[in-house]
C-alpha cells in the first residue's frame, strides 16, 4: 500500500478518543468497536422516511417489506466500504475526494453536499415540528421556530467525549424502538401476511414508484461522509491484522446498528399496515394523518402519544449527527475549521428559512411537499458520494491488500447503478411533474437546464477516477506545512502587561511576570472593575469595590517597586475583555499575561469569555496562567 503525506485528522478533537489496543477481555474489545453505525443509523430513522413507510403500508399492506429489506442490504454495504475507507487509508469521503478532483470541481460537490446536509435538516426541522404540534397543540410555524433552541443542545453535548454522545444517541433509537414496539403489541399485525411481505412483489406502477421512494430515500449521503470520519475516533494497531480485526468489528457493527434501524421503518410499515390498510384508509400518506387515526382505530390514547414521541427523538437525533456531518464536509473539503456551534447554527437556519416561507405562505398543508422535495434533494446527491467511494475502496495503490476483491466490485457496482438508476430516474419524473403543470416557460427551462447539467456532472465524477493513473492528485492539508524552525531566537520584552482579577490566579500571573522580565523591564498592573456602579459610572465610580481595588493594585505595584522595578497600576472600569485589550494597544506592550477563567459552556454565556476577546483584540504574545 502505497504512503501518503500525513493528513489533519478527521473530527480532530475525538480523533482515536477510544483505546481498542489496550489489555483486556475479549468482549471490552469488541464492544469498543461499537458506536458509530449507531449514530449512522439514525439517518435511516429520520422522519423523512416516516412518510415513505406510512405510505407504502398504508397503501400496499404488508406487500413492500421486502423493498425495505434489500435497501436495508444495500445501505449495509455502502456504509461498510465507508467505514473501511476511514480505517484503511485514515481519510474521510471529502478528504479523499478533495485530493482527488480538480478544485472546481471539488466545490461544486462541496456545494451539493451542504444542500444534502440542509435538505436532511429540513425534514428533521419539519419532522421535529409535526412531533410539537400533534403532541401540545402548537401552531407548526411555531413549532418550526422552536427547533432552532436545538443549537443549545448541541453546545452542551460537543463538550462531551464521542463515547457518551453515542450512548446518547443509542438512548434516543431505544425510545423510537420502544414506542413504536408498544403500538405494534397494540396493533396486533398478522405475522402470516407479514413473512409474506418479503416475498418480491409489485401489484401496480404506483407501487413501483412508492418502491423507488423507499429505496431512493434510504442511503443519506450524508451518512457515508460520516462514517468514513467516526471510524477513526477508534484507535487502532496499524499492522495487517489491528486493520484487518477493525474491519471485521465494523462490519458487525453497521449490520447490528442498520437492522435495527431496518426494524424501525418496518415498525412502521407493519403499524400502517395493520392499522390502516386493514381498516380501508389506504391514503394515508402524512405524518398528521396517521397520528389523529391511531387513537381512534387501536381505541387507545397512548398510541398516538408514542408516535409522537418517537417523532420528535427521531428528529432530534438525526439533527445531531447532521451537524458532526457538516463539520467533516466543510472541514475536508474547503480546509476550513469553524465553532461547531455556528456550524450548527447555519444549517439550521437554512433548514428553518424556507419551512417558514413556504408555511407562511402556502400553509400547513404543504408540509408534505416539502418533505418529498427533501428527499428529492437527497436523491441528487447521493450519486456523486457513492461513486466516488467505490473508485476509493477499489484502488489497489492507495488500500494496497484491503481493496474490494473482484466479487465484491462487481456487487458494489450493481448496488450502485441499482441506486444511480433510481435516484435520477426520480429527479427526472420529478422535473417532468413540474413541466407539465402550468406555468412559466422561464422556469421550466430553469428545471430542464438543471437536470442536463446533473447528468453532465454526474459523468464527470464518474470519468475523472477512470482516467487518472492515482486518486491522490495531491496530499490533504487542513494546515499548509511549515519548514522546521533552525535557530531559537531569544527575546527580550520591555514591557509586560498584567491582567489581574485579585484571585487566587494573582501569584500564578505575577510569577510568570517576574520570569519574563528583566531588570529594564516595565510592568503594567490593570485591574477591571465591574460592580454595578463602574458599569453605569465608569471613573466617576467611587463604590466601596473600587475603592478595595485601588489599595489591592497599589499594594502589588508596591511589591515591584521595592524589588527595583517599574510597575504602574491602572483600574479600569465597565467591560472587562475591551478594556483590558484597550489599555493594552494604548500602551503598546510587548506581552500580556493574564489567568484563565475555569469555566466553559453556558458558564461563557454567563459570566463572558475575556481571554477569547482579548486575544482577538490584541496583536500581541498572549500567556495564559
Amino acid at each position: 500500500m502505497e504512503k501518503t503525506e500525513i493528513l489533519h485528522p478527521s473530527l480532530q478533537e475525538v480523533h482515536q478518543s477510544i483505546d481498542t489496543t489496550k489489555a483486556g477481555s475479549l468482549w471490552k474489545k469488541i464492544f469498543a468497536f461499537f458506536g458509530p453505525a449507531y449514530l449512522v443509523s439514525v439517518g435511516y430513522m429520520d422522519p423523512g422516511n416516516w412518510a415513505t413507510d406510512l405510505a407504502g403500508g398504508s397503501q400496499y399492506g404488508y406487500t413492500l417489506l421486502w423493498v425495505l429489506l434489500m435497501s436495508n442490504l444495500m445501505a449495509v454495504l455502502l456504509q461498510t466500504l465507508s467505514a473501511r475507507l476511514g480505517i484503511v487509508r485514515g481519510r474521510d469521503l471529502a478528504q479523499a475526494n478533495r485530493e482527488m478532483y480538480p478544485s472546481a470541481i471539488n466545490f461544486i460537490l462541496y456545494v451539493l453536499a451542504e444542500v444534502a446536509i440542509a435538505a436532511c435538516d429540513l425534514a428533521e426541522v419539519l419532522g421535529m415540528a409535526i412531533g410539537l404540534q400533534l403532541l401540545f397543540q402548537i401552531p407548526l410555524l411555531t413549532g418550526v421556530l422552536i427547533t432552532a433552541l436545538d443549537t443549545l443542545l448541541i453546545l452542551f453535548l460537543q463538550r462531551w467525549k464521542i463515547r457518551r454522545l453515542e450512548l446518547f444517541i443509542i438512548s434516543l433509537i431505544s425510545i423510537i424502538g420502544l414506542s413504536l414496539f408498544v403500538e405494534l403489541c397494540m396493533a396486533k399485525p398478522h405475522p402470516k401476511e407479514i413473512i409474506q411481505g418479503f416475498i418480491p412483489h409489485l401489484p401496480d406502477e404506483a407501487a413501483l414508484y412508492l418502491a423507488v421512494g423507499i429505496i431512493g430515500a434510504t442511503v443519506m449521503p450524508h451518512n457515508l461522509y460520516l462514517h468514513s470520519a467516526l471510524v477513526q475516533t477508534r484507535k487502532i494497531h496499524r499492522d495487517a491484522l489491528g486493520i484487518r480485526r477493525a474491519l471485521r468489528l465494523n462490519f458487525l457493527d453497521s449490520f447490528i446498528a442498520l437492522n435495527l434501524a431496518f426494524l424501525v421503518n418496518a415498525a412502521l410499515l407493519v403499524l400502517a399496515a395493520a392499522v390502516f390498510f386493514h381498516s380501508g384508509h389506504t391514503e394515508v400518506a402524512e405524518i398528521q394523518d396517521a397520528y389523529h387515526l391511531l387513537e381512534p382505530l387501536l381505541g387507545n390514547h397512548l398510541a398516538p402519544v408514542l408516535f409522537g414521541i418517537a417523532l420528535i427523538a427521531s428528529g432530534q437525533s438525526s439533527t445531531i449527527t447532521g451537524t458532526m456531518a457538516g463539520q467533516i464536509v466543510m472541514e475536508g473539503y474547503l480546509q476550513i475549521r469553524i465553532n461547531p456551534m455556528l456550524r450548527r447554527f447555519i444549517t439550521r437556519m437554512l433548514a428553518i428559512i424556507p419551512a417558514v416561507i413556504v408555511i407562511a405562505l402556502a400553509g400547513e398543508h404543504a408540509v408534505g411537499n416539502l418533505l418529498i422535495l427533501s428527499q428529492v434533494i437527497l436523491s441528487m446527491q447521493l450519486s456523486f458520494a457513492i461513486i466516488p467511494l467505490i473508485f476509493f475502496v477499489s484502488d489497489r495503490q492507495t488500500m494496497g491488500a484491503f481493496a474490494l476483491s473482484t466479487p465484491l466490485k462487481i456487487l458494489s457496482w450493481i448496488v450502485v447503478s441499482i441506486l444511480v438508476y433510481l435516484n435520477v430516474r426520480m429527479v427526472f419524473e420529478q422535473i417532468f411533474q413540474y413541466i407539465n403543470q402550468p406555468g412559466a416557460m422561464m422556469d421550466k427551462s430553469l428545471a430542464i437546464a438543471g437536470g442536463i447539467l446533473f447528468v453532465i456532472l454526474l459523468f464527470i465524477t464518474w470519468l475523472y477516477p477512470i482516467r487518472r493513473k492515482t486518486l491522490i492528485r495531491k496530499g490533504y492539508y487542513l494546515h499548509k506545512p511549515q519548514p522546521a524552525v533552525t535557530t531559537m531566537p531569544s527575546r527580550s520584552y520591555q514591557k509586560i502587561a498584567l491582567a489581574l482579577d485579585f484571585s487566587e490566579k494573582d501569584q500564578a500571573i505575577l510569577s510568570h511576570a517576574l520570569a519574563q522580565g528583566n531588570p529594564d523591564t516595565e510592568y503594567l498592573l490593570i485591574h477591571v472593575v465591574e460592580s454595578v456602579s463602574a458599569r453605569l459610572l465608569g471613573k466617576q465610580s467611587f463604590d466601596q469595590e473600587s475603592q478595595q481595588d485601588q489599595q489591592q493594585l497599589d499594594l502589588y505595584v508596591n511589591m515591584f517597586q521595592e524589588k527595583k522595578l517599574k510597575a504602574r497600576g491602572i483600574l479600569a472600569y465597565q467591560r472587562r475583555g475591551k478594556e483590558i485589550a484597550r489599555i493594552v494597544n494604548e500602551e503598546k506592550a510587548d506581552l500580556l499575561i493574564m489567568g484563565g477563567h475555569g469555566h466553559r459552556g453556558i458558564k461563557d454565556l454567563i459570566y463572558g469569555e475575556t481571554v477569547n476577546y482579548v486575544r482577538h483584540h490584541v496583536h500581541i504574545p498572549v500567556l495564559i496562567v
